[in-house]
């Protein structure tokens, strides 16, 4: 599905450090940026015209840009931008060089074609990539609120912050920047999901790389989007599950990160969780999203039936939501299907991957010990779903790591 060098990769992003020529409050590294951009560009998509975005195109135009972010890992932003406008045709040969390897076996070399081809000719995706930008900046703007607090005493900090208030005009054409811009309702939406930065995984415990509720998402939605390549998922299927595992963990922005061991261990205290999810979801989430984005948004975080939340189930949205056992029997548009169990798979090997970084940089403790023990028998008992194996993937990521 994916080469453990390449998954190294993405979460090589965590120790990418944004804004670090000015006093934070907070740690802000890429694969938050990232993943926070994917999340405001989903909803930019989804207040445009209907139809008017391609959303497979919108997905893999976005993991193309993240994937060249991740190699070239030491320019700052502006200063890539510039570089792009005259070394554009250099730079993007240096990183189709780096990444042949990784990448030249997926799909039997279409992905890289397709991702040659993007880097290489600028009209692919246009509309695409005209949201990322757009999404890309307001994650950026969001994210100078924090720095400009800690930075007001920096004679050009003023100057900065009329640069990037000024930027937003570029992107005047989006009724969703507009609304953004104003603090309409879904700038609720923006503002939530970006504070999942602040919560960080595994948080009884010291790590490295330390990895965040948010970017944790977006390499759950990276796995997912790779698994539905490897399942031959049709274009809505895929969609549904990148989207599915993005927003899997976006109520914790509403009750913090509840970890496993006290999650699962105490009885029924799951199902108060889920119920309080449940109503967080519905007095402080819905309502603030546009009326005809709330029936799609409940289906990806799994809400169905009478109060009930399962976003881990294979289901499908025919007419109505159903649970199915094998997902690859409705691998049509029509049926609206996720690939639940696939991704509660994506979700446990990104905890698992997250613990042997962790000891393979030599911050190793009792808790991740045994989380990645636990977590690798649950791969092993139901990690094999159709021709992908997260087991198997589990055992090459632990050789390549060495621990």
């Amino acid at each position: 599905m994916l080469s453990p060098k390449l998954i190294e990769q993405f979460f090589g992003a965590a120790s990418i450090q944004r804004w670090n020529d000015y006093p934070r409050m907070v740690e802000l590294v890429e694969l938050d940026k990232q993943a926070h951009k994917f999340i405001i560009a989903y909803l930019i998509a989804k207040m445009e015209p209907k139809e008017s975005i391609n959303m497979r195109s919108l997905i893999e135009a976005g993991i193309f840009e993240f994937l060249r972010r991740v190699v070239v890992t030491d320019i700052r932003p502006d200063v890539f931008r510039k570089a792009l406008q005259k070394k554009e045709k250099e730079i993007n040969t240096w990183v189709l060089e780096q990444l042949y390897d990784s990448l030249s076996d997926i799909e039997d070399g279409a992905f890289y074609g397709r991702f040659k081809t993007y880097l290489n000719d600028s009209s692919m995706y246009k509309k695409e990539r005209f949201v990322l930008k757009a999404a890309s900046y307001m994650a950026t703007r969001w994210e100078f609120s924090i720095v400009y607090q800690t930075s007001q005493f920096l004679n050009n900090i003023d100057r900065v912050k009329e640069a990037v208030e000024e930027e937003i005009e570029d992107y005047y054409e989006l009724i969703s920047v507009r609304k953004m811009a104003m603090n309409k309702k879904i700038s609720k939406i923006v503002d939530l999901s970006g504070r999942l930065r602040f919560q960080k995984r595994w948080a009884q415990t010291p790590r490295i790389p330390e990895t965040s509720v948010l970017g944790h998402m977006l390499i759950v939605a990276i796995l997912g989007y790779f698994y539905s390549l490897s399942a031959k998922a049709c274009d809505g299927r895929l969609v549904n599950n990148f989207f599915c595992a993005l927003f899997h963990d976006f109520p914790e922005a509403l009750t913090r990160d509840i970890i496993s061991p006290v999650k699962y261990s105490v009885s029924g205290l799951d199902d108060i969780i889920s119920e309080f999810e449940i109503k967080m979801i519905e007095e402080e989430i819905l309502p603030y999203l546009p009326e005809g984005l709330i029936k799609e948004f409940k289906y990806l975080l799994g809400l169905y039936g009478d109060n009930q939340k399962d976003e881990f189930m294979n289901h499908i949205n025919e007419h109505e939501i159903k649970m199915v056992e094998d997902v690859a029997v409705y691998n049509e548009e029509k049926y609206n299907a996720i690939d639940g169990k696939a991704l509660k798979n994506c979700d446990n090997l990104a905890a698992f991957i997250e613990a042997t970084l962790s000891i393979s940089h030599g911050v190793r403790s009792k808790e991740l010990i045994q989380g990645k023990e636990h977590i690798r028998g649950k791969l092993k008992e139901k990690g094999k779903i159709g021709n992908v194996d997260f087991y198997e993937l589990a055992l090459e990521i632990e050789t390549y790591l060495g621990v």
